[in-house]
């Protein structure tokens, strides 16, 4: 049985934070930043959605990802933008705005405004804090819906 995941319970989960690795852990609770052009998606192809590693919720599609040549995965927009929560962030001497999940409150990465499209963003994001679910298995894992993102218009 298929369930939408609008309608899930996306909450920080203790057990899946304990079972993050290192690099995941420092990043979504640590705000961390793992190396470019070292980390899993950075040159991801395959369609799918990325989910909050700690939550699951939904955040990003493949159909908005693009490479912007910094070495992380990069997205146009959120799959949800009520999943997505954006923060001043002054560390580092820069003002920079940083994006976290909502219900995890899990730290993604940042967003700037050098992105391409009609949306000038680019939400700069670290693998580490992402799940991959390739389109073929959106069904089978609750994710349902957002098949709708490849179905072609006639």
């Amino acid at each position: 049985m298929e369930t939408d995941p609008k309608t899930k319970n996306y909450r920080k989960d203790e057990n899946r934070i304990a079972n993050l690795n290192d690099m995941q852990y420092e990043v979504t609770q640590a705000c961390g930043t793992e190396p470019p052009f070292e980390n899993e998606f950075w040159n991801n192809k395959r369609q799918g959605i990325y989910v909050d590693v700690v939550s699951g919720e939904p955040l990003f599609a493949s159909v908005d990802k693009f490479d912007s040549g910094t070495g992380w995965p990069s997205f146009t927009r959120p799959l949800e933008k009520t999943n997505i929560v954006e923060k001043s962030d002054t560390h580092h001497g820069m003002i920079r705005t940083e994006v976290r999940s909502r219900n995890a409150d899990s730290h993604l990465g940042h967003v700037f405004n050098d992105g391409p499209g009609a949306t000038g963003l680019r939400y700069c994001v670290n693998s580490a804090a992402l799940r991959f679910i390739p389109k073929e298995r959106l069904v089978e894992e609750g994710y349902g819906e957002y098949t709708k993102l490849w179905e072609i218009k006639s």
